[in-house]
């Protein structure tokens, strides 16, 4: 009977399920999946606490507190789920009506999440990319922010070109522009020894404070004191889906195909493999001749360029202008999506989307249930120490450890 490990017998392919099935029992997808739910249970009990009715119920009756807790964190959620993903009876409502109005509202939830989910995406590929080459970005917000001053100065200084050229154009000099900030740091690493820590944190100051100077100078609008640019030309916005009030983009399709080709390059290409080297073990890349000091700083320009488009794609996109705090913090969130995603571009779409919906209900929650949107930070954070941690949740969950070592990235940033 010939034995299945034999070396003469062909490896079979196994299905998507059948990958997401081995994955799922192995361990690495079952303690993301749990620190989610996990974060999103102790934010309900964050909601209960902090809701002044249970203090009014609990001094007429415990039981009495339990309950008028578990409704406002029921609420609460409920409020999210509508605000993020639609209202399910408005939604079969407008399908039974066929309304392209009715639609349009019905459905533009589900799409904002989707168009808020783009910067989270394009971002949290340009820190993975840095893991799996063993280098800490900690400056994907400058990146950001640098792409989208070069988009935007492309998207309304150069008139008078068609939309198909003028469209990449701007997207490439968002991507350019990120590439350059983070080449940078990629060269005094790779040069000085400079930590890419300290260097892309530095690298953040500087962006932040010479946007502000551009928005209140050279790119300020002319009839305006305040700092923002002019509007980019109708022929550098990327096209929309939908009528008003419907803000989904092209963005999101450049988005996943970005992240296709991060997987390509990464996992299907040479340099992929050198990059993926050097970040595992760079002593022994050296010694297998591959260039230290090329992929180091190819790593941080292209892990820079993606962050580029981040800003780019909100410029480009979403709100046509420039103003200094046209970020939420993409570029810092951006490090958590990595960590989720565990740095593997399908795990860093999934949590894009992730974050992309908790930030797209959030709003939502707060006018429908009176609830903070920092109640979402908060479970954020919760979700992220879980996933830092696994083992809190292997212990909480009574899981075992897994049969064999779970994907390690070797992050050289906090070592020097």
């Amino acid at each position: 009977m010939a034995n299945q490990d034999s070396p003469s017998t062909p490896p079979q392919k196994k299905s998507a399920f059948g990958i997401f099935m081995h994955e799922l029992t192995r361990g690495s997808l079952i303690v993301p999946i749990l620190a989610i739910l996990t974060g999103l249970l102790l934010g309900g009990l964050i909601v209960a606490v902090t809701t002044e009715q249970v203090y009014t119920a609990w001094s007429r009756s415990p039981l009495e507190a339990v309950s008028v807790g578990v409704n406002a964190a029921l609420r609460s959620y409920s409020a999210l789920f509508n605000g993020a993903i639609g209202n399910p009876e408005r939604i079969a409502d407008a399908l039974a009506s066929g309304e392209s109005a009715a639609l349009r509202r019905a459905f533009n939830p589900f799409l904002e999440s989707l168009t808020k989910s783009v910067p989270y995406i394009f971002a949290g590929l340009a820190v993975a990319l840095g893991f799996r080459s063993g280098l800490f970005n900690i400056g994907a917000e400058g990146q950001l922010f640098m792409g989208a001053v070069a988009s935007v100065y492309v998207g309304f200084a150069v008139k008078g070109l068609p939309a198909i050229i003028h469209v990449p154009l701007a997207l490439g000099a968002g991507a350019l522009g990120g590439a350059i900030w983070g080449f940078i740091p990629g060269w005094l690493k790779a040069k000085t020894g400079g930590h890419e820590v300290i260097n892309t944190i530095m690298m953040n100051y500087i962006a932040f404070r010479l946007s502000e100077y551009l928005l209140r100078g050279p790119l300020q609008r002319p009839d305006t004191t305040n700092p923002i640019s002019p509007f980019i030309e109708t022929t550098a916005q990327l096209p929309r889906f939908f009528e008003s009030p419907i803000r989904f983009h092209l963005g999101f399709f450049i988005a996943l195909a970005a992240a296709y080709g991060v997987y390509w390059l990464l996992f299907r290409t040479r340099l992929g493999f050198e990059l993926r080297t050097v970040g595992a073990n760079p002593n022994a890349a050296r010694y297998a001749g591959m260039n230290i000091l090329v992929i180091t700083v190819l790593a941080m320009s292209l892990s820079g360029a993606l962050a580029g488009m981040a800003g780019a794609n909100e410029v480009l996109g979403v709100n046509y202008t420039l103003a200094p705090a046209f970020s939420s913090g993409y570029g810092f969130d951006s490090i958590a999506l990595a960590l989720i995603g565990k740095s593997h571009p399908v795990g860093v779409v999934l949590a894009a989307l992730l974050f992309g919906t908790l930030r797209n209900g959030a709003l939502q929650m707060q006018i429908a249930a009176n609830v903070p949107v920092d109640i979402i930070s908060v479970m954020q954070a919760l979700i992220l120490a879980f996933i830092a941690a696994p083992a809190i949740i292997r212990t909480i969950y009574r899981l075992r450890a897994p049969e064999q070592q779970e994907d390690t990235l070797h992050v050289r940033g906090w070592g020097g």
